[in-house]
Formats: structure tokens, C-alpha cells, sequence
């Protein structure tokens, strides 16, 4: 037999999914996956959304495009700040690179103490 979800949508509502007669849940509302949906959630964020000072400098440089075409910004000046929103990408671009790999050191050490307290040998 199938049933519907009972779980609660953000917007309030029962949820529509089916669900089968030994559950009461879908997998998006299974109180006992709340911390993996946290999880894939977070790193979905992270992915998708750019960072603060990503829009900030794709909002200047439309500026100074409109500023350009306009009149009011001369083009050498234009150019003189391109360089400096491309000093600027490569910085950010830096520091996403070393967040990234100081994340990957942690979750390694964690997985080497992991490994070293069940008894196994070093990885090293």
C-alpha cells in the first residue's frame, strides 16, 4: 500500500510525496536524515552561491562599462581598473585554492587518526 508523506513543507503545507505503507516519511522530511540533508545542503550552498565580493566586482565593472560608453569614464582609465578587478579575481581565486586544500588537510588528518586509532598502521 502507498500513502502520502506526513511531513510539513517550508511554505506550511503536507508534503505530496508518496511514501510506502512502513514509512511515514520521504527522504526530504525522515527526521533520521536531517543531518545528511544539512550536509548536501551546505555544500550545495557553497558551490552555487558566488561569493560577496564576486558580485560586488561584476556589479563595478557593469558600472564602469555603462560609465565607459557613456562618456563620463575615459577608456585608458577604464582599462587601468580591468587590471585591477583582474588582480583582484586571481586574489579571490587564491584564497578559494588554499581554503580548499587546508579543508582537504583536516578531513585527511581526521581520516589518518581515524585509521591510526583502530589499530591500523600510518598512511605516511
Amino acid at each position: 500500500m502507498v500513502r502520502q508523506c506526513t511531513g510539513i513543507t517550508r511554505v506550511g503545507r503536507r508534503c505530496t510525496v508518496s511514501v510506502s505503507s512502513t514509512q511515514e516519511f520521504c527522504h526530504l522530511h525522515d527526521p533520521s536524515r536531517a543531518s545528511e540533508r544539512r550536509r548536501s545542503a551546505s555544500r550545495a550552498g557553497k558551490a552555487k552561491v558566488p561569493s560577496r565580493e564576486v558580485r560586488e566586482l561584476k556589479a563595478e565593472l557593469r558600472k564602469l562599462k555603462d560609465d565607459v560608453l557613456g562618456g563620463t569614464v575615459e577608456s585608458g582609465d577604464a582599462v587601468v581598473v580591468v587590471q585591477v578587478v583582474r588582480t583582484l579575481r586571481d586574489l579571490i581565486e587564491l584564497e578559494r585554492r588554499i581554503k580548499e586544500t587546508e579543508e582537504l588537510e583536516e578531513r585527511l588528518q581526521a581520516l589518518e587518526a581515524r585509521a591510526t586509532q583502530g589499530g591500523g598502521a600510518e598512511w605516511r
